[in-house]
Parts: C-alpha cells; sequence; structure tokens
C-alpha cells in the first residue's frame, strides 16, 4: 500500500511537539497566532532569523521538502552563520520544520554552507550538492547524504571526509564559483552539473561531469558565457515540454523536449530566463532569440517585480515542474532585527512553456485552493468606467482574487513610440494607477487603508503602436505605505497575448499581508512586490477595489475572490508563535483526511 503523505507529515508533527517544552508559554502555540501585522499567512517562511535562497526542493518518500539558505543566529545575513534550513510538508501549503540539515563544522565549509540542489540517484537516494566556503575562504563545491536513507524526514545528513569533491579551479576567483544545479544525466550516461563562475575574467555557467557522483571533471566549453555581464548566480537548467503542461524529468531528452537556462544576476537583482536548444554532447545551451550578444541581463524575466534566486524541481507526485524564489523584505535591517526575521518564499508556482514556445508561463499550484474559505460578494456595478468599486465580503488581505476584464473597444488607446517598450517600469512611473488614461490605467487596488493615503495598484494599460497594441501591466507601490524608509519602487511589463483578438486580459492575485504576488494574461507575466502599509499596525482592516481610471469603458465580466485561511507555516521550537495557523490545525486535517 502507498505511504500516506498526510500520516507521514502528522507523524513529523508529533516527533516535533514531542520536543516543545511543556512551559504555559510553549503550550499558546497550538492556539495563538503572531500579533506581527508583517508576517504573512500562508507564505513560506521560518519562524524566525534569516532566511533567501530556496536550496533543493524536492519530492521525495511521499513528502515534500524545503531546503532554503538559514541563518540560525539572528535576522540579518551572515555569510559565515549560512546553513541549510528544512521543512517538510505533504501539500506544499503546511509546513514542518525539521530543523537545520547541513551546518558549517567541517574544514570544506567553515564559513558557511551556501546555496546548492537535492538530486535523486538511481537508487532512490537524495544527494545534496551544495557550496562551501572553506577555512581559507574559498568557494567549493560538496556533497552530502542522508545518514538514514529510509527516513522520509531525511532529519540527518553527513558530509564526507572526502570533500570537496570539487576543489576551486585554478582561473575561477576564489568568491565567484557558487550554486550547483540538479544534476542530470546524458546520452552517455553520465552526470552532469551546472554551476556559475567568473572564469579567466568572464561570467559563465560552467558544465561539470561523473560517472559516479563524485569524481567530477569540468567541461573544457561553458554552457553558457556572455563578456558583456558580471558573475551570474543560482543557474538552473531544465526541460520543458514543447506542447502541454506537464512537468520533465532533469534528464528528459529528444524530440519534443526544449530546455530552459534560468541565471540570476546580482547586479540588478533580478532573474532572467532563455528557452532554448542543450546540446548534450558539447554540453552548451544556445538560445532561440538574439539576446543582444548573449547578455542574461536582455533575456525574459522569470518575474518584472520583486524576487531573486529562484529554484524549480520536478514534482514527481503531480508531474510538474515547480517554482521557488526568494523575496526579500524591503524596508531596513532596523526592523528586520525588531521583527527577529527576514524574508519570505514567494507562494510555489507550476510552470509550463506555453503555446508560441517562447516564453514560461507561472501559475500558483493549485493546493492553495484548500485555504479557501469565505467567497466575496458579487459586484454590483460591472462597468468600472472612471472610479472604483470595493470588493466586500472577505478579509482582503489574505486573499486570492482572480478577475477577468472584457474591453469592448479599442478605440481609445493611447499611441506609444515603440522606442518605449524598452523600459515598461519608466512608462509605469510615469503613467501611474492614479492617473487619468484611455484604455486603462484598470485593475485592483489591494492592502488599500480607508481613506485610501495607502494602497497598492495592480493595474493594466493599453497602448496603440504603429498598427498593433501593447499590453502594459504595473504594480504602483508609489503609496503602498506611509512608513518612512521604505523602498516603494513602480514594477511594469508587457503582456504577450493577442488583446486586439481576445479583447479581455486576466488578472490573479495573491494579497498576504506584506507580499502581493499577480499573475497577468494567464500567468504570462508575473510580478511580486513588498509592501508594509501602517493602517495595518494601528489596527484598522485593508479594503479591496476594481478600479478604472481609462475613458474607455472596460467591463469587469469575472471576480471571484476568496479570503485564504491560515496555512500551518513553520512553529519556533523555543516557545514562541505559529507563523500562521497552528499544529492542531495540521493534525485536525490529518484526522480528516485519514478518516
Amino acid at each position: 500500500m502507498a505511504a500516506n503523505p498526510l500520516a507521514t507529515l502528522a507523524i513529523a508533527v508529533f516527533l516535533i511537539c514531542l520536543l516543545l517544552p511543556t512551559s504555559s508559554s510553549s503550550s499558546s502555540i497550538c492556539v495563538a497566532r503572531t500579533q506581527d501585522h508583517v508576517r504573512t499567512a500562508f507564505h513560506f517562511q521560518p519562524a524566525k532569523n534569516w532566511q533567501n535562497d530556496p536550496n533543493g526542493p524536492v519530492y521525495y518518500n511521499g513528502m515534500y521538502h524545503l531546503f532554503y539558505q538559514y541563518n540560525p543566529h539572528g535576522a540579518l545575513w551572515d555569510v559565515g552563520n549560512l546553513s541549510w534550513g528544512d521543512s517538510v510538508s505533504g501539500d506544499l501549503v503546511n509546513w514542518a520544520a525539521l530543523g537545520n540539515a547541513l551546518d558549517p563544522t567541517a574544514p570544506f565549509d567553515a564559513n558557511g554552507c551556501a546555496s546548492g540542489s537535492v538530486t535523486i540517484l538511481p537508487d532512490g537516494t537524495p544527494a545534496i550538492l551544495y557550496s562551501g566556503i572553506d577555512a581559507d575562504r574559498r568557494q567549493v563545491q560538496n556533497v552530502a547524504f542522508p545518514k538514514n536513507p529510509r527516513d522520509p524526514l531525511l532529519r540527518e545528513w553527513a558530509k564526507p571526509a572526502y570533500n570537496p569533491v570539487v576543489p576551486l579551479p585554478a582561473d575561477v576567483s576564489a568568491n565567484d564559483f557558487r550554486d550547483p544545479t540538479t544534476a542530470w544525466v546524458g546520452r552517455d550516461g553520465l552526470w552532469r552539473f551546472a554551476i556559475s563562475a567568473v572564469a579567466d575574467g568572464v561570467g559563465a555557467t560552467l558544465v561539470y561531469r561523473s560517472a559516479d557522483f563524485l569524481r567530477w571533471e569540468r567541461r573544457a566549453a561553458p554552457l553558457h558565457a556572455s563578456q558583456d555581464a558580471v558573475m551570474a548566480e543560482c543557474p538552473d537548467l531544465f526541460p520543458v515540454a514543447a506542447r502541454g503542461a506537464e512537468g520533465l524529468d532533469a534528464s528528459a531528452r529528444g524530440a519534443g523536449v526544449r530546455h530552459v537556462l534560468k541565471v540570476s544576476m546580482p547586479d540588478t537583482l533580478e532573474d532572467y530566463y532563455a528557452v532554448g536548444t542543450y546540446d548534450d554532447a558539447a554540453d552548451t545551451f544556445t538560445p532561440d532569440e538574439d539576446c543582444g550578444g548573449g547578455d542574461y541581463r536582455r533575456w525574459r524575466r522569470i518575474d518584472r517585480g520583486h524576487l531573486y534566486a529562484s529554484k524549480t524541481f520536478l514534482d514527481a507526485r503531480r508531474m510538474r515542474r515547480v517554482l521557488w524564489a526568494w523575496v526579500n523584505e524591503s524596508d531596513s535591517e532596523a526592523d528586520d532585527v525588531a521583527r527577529g526575521w527576514s524574508g519570505l518564499q514567494s507562494f510555489p508556482r507550476a510552470l509550463w512553456l506555453d503555446g508560441g514556445g517562447k516564453q514560461l508561463v507561472q501559475w500558483p499550484v493549485e493546493e492553495i485552493e484548500t485555504l479557501r474559505t469565505r467567497r466575496a460578494a458579487p459586484l454590483q456595478e460591472v462597468e468600472p468606467g472612471g472610479g472604483v468599486r470595493e470588493v466586500t465580503g472577505i478579509v482582503s488581505s489574505q486573499a486570492d482574487v482572480d478577475v477577468v476584464f472584457e474591453i469592448p473597444s479599442l478605440r481609445r488607446a493611447e499611441g506609444l513610440d515603440p522606442g518605449r517598450l524598452h523600459d515598461p517600469d519608466a512608462l509605469c512611473r510615469e503613467k501611474g494607477g492614479s492617473l487619468t488614461g484611455g484604455v486603462g490605467p484598470f485593475g485592483l487596488l489591494v492592502m488599500a487603508s480607508g481613506d485610501m493615503r495607502e494602497h497598492t495598484a495592480v493595474f493594466f494599460r493599453v497602448f496603440r503602436i504603429l498598427h498593433e497594441y501593447a499590453v502594459l501591466m504595473c504594480t504602483d507601490l508609489s503609496r503602498s505605505s506611509t512608513k518612512a524608509g521604505v523602498y516603494k519602487p513602480t514594477h511594469g511589463g508587457f503582456v504577450d497575448v493577442d488583446i486586439e483578438k481576445d479583447m479581455s486580459i486576466s488578472l490573479r492575485t495573491l494579497i498576504d499581508h506584506s507580499i502581493v504576488e499577480s499573475f497577468g494574461g494567464g500567468g504570462r507575466t508575473c510580478m511580486t512586490a513588498r509592501v508594509y502599509p501602517e493602517h495595518v499596525a494601528a489596527g484598522s482592516s485593508s479594503h479591496l477595489y476594481v478600479f478604472n481610471n481609462g475613458s474607455a469603458a472596460v467591463k469587469v465580466s469575472k471576480l471571484e475572490a476568496w479570503e485564504l485561511a491560515s496555512a500551518s507555516v513553520n512553529v519556533d521550537d523555543d516557545g514562541g508563535l505559529m507563523a500562521g495557523g497552528s499544529f492542531a490545525n495540521m493534525c485536525r486535517a490529518e484526522e480528516y483526511n485519514s478518516s
């Protein structure tokens, strides 16, 4: 009989509960919610301290694991203390903390256990490849294996003494050799992984090969390199189906398989990707589109907003590729210290290649629907036509909103110089949501105070460029908070849809206290934003509106909005409070599913 993943999760919960103190303060874990108004309800974050890159998300033995960069000693980044935190889930929504999988305890990682990946070996054993910062502060590559592979919770890991398996190459900078990918097998039967480096002064993604996962040799040519780009981080090379949304194993190849190369650029703090062809004989990647000399920063963006260090894995349970990404804070380090934590993970997204074959589509995993509770009241007015209409009946600071706007006519679309297409952020700043236009701006006002002094606008604007039309999507944070010292940019991106044919555009937005994730055009353009509204800190409720500040009529043909319950996301093991929900709720869910 197949293992019940929820039952396994209940075991994990029980084991952790056994370790908790029995004081009255610790018993409050099962009933209390944190009073931190910035803390999220269904996004992944540890109970406390600093987190950044998702390291090795993996589905193993009926359970999901999320390994992540973690500082167990404080709320600020400290490379010398970087560890691998580990949490486990049965549904990608509710998470139980398992402590650290890796800590900097050996000469080959004495100054930090940096990013890496998890690969499932042919015998079913998971293996960690990770960058260690050694005693001489050089970045080297190490392996780790579970002490007990039969343990579905993977609670203990061993770091062999023969590490590093890949020492620092002579032509690579000591500070620029990191972040090995999930490994894959080529048609020659050899393992491969890719890694970021600066080799001979050139930012490159290198490839290493091995027959046994222990002895690795570097390929002479890089997977991809660019004279125009600085060091890239967190590479991810993965296959996608040319047609359909099914996820593929990392070693998939042949007819009907395309590849995506993604990198994170520390100079822009953005993630970029290209769809192209991977040649596993030469171990080289060729993008389909001309990207201006190969500069990564001219590739497509994973997210047009505030997101970094994304990482995908194959969810073998549902045969889909799922993406995680780090979303850092936008207020001050002093605020991080005061809260006692810093950093979120984006809500996990399924991703696949769109029908045109040029870009990825991203969409929140369907398990989020298990959190839906109350549904918003229907709008009495379906044509905003120059104003706002409130969406009522739900707590809108914790919501999932799905809306479709129909555009009866494009006649009033404003003209746009084609040269403006290259900087959608600037265009969104210039033509914000509060300004009048032709076809748009129209969209949502989220996390809004009653007096509208604070609000975040997520909206579209349609432009005419010569004889065609372009749809601009924006997230305007300029009025998101009255708090001093908060970074409040305006994010922008064009949505690759045929608006003249469709005459409609969809927008889905997840709202979770201090993070807003939006998916335009069915997930063809995604935007993530951090918000810190002061009206919530003062105890006031947030509001949600549909708006249209364009002169052209826009019809809301569909609006489905749900209030979301709090997920159970990690627990402070020293008697603190739940990060959103309780272990008791998780256990009740398991009892329900087992009955």
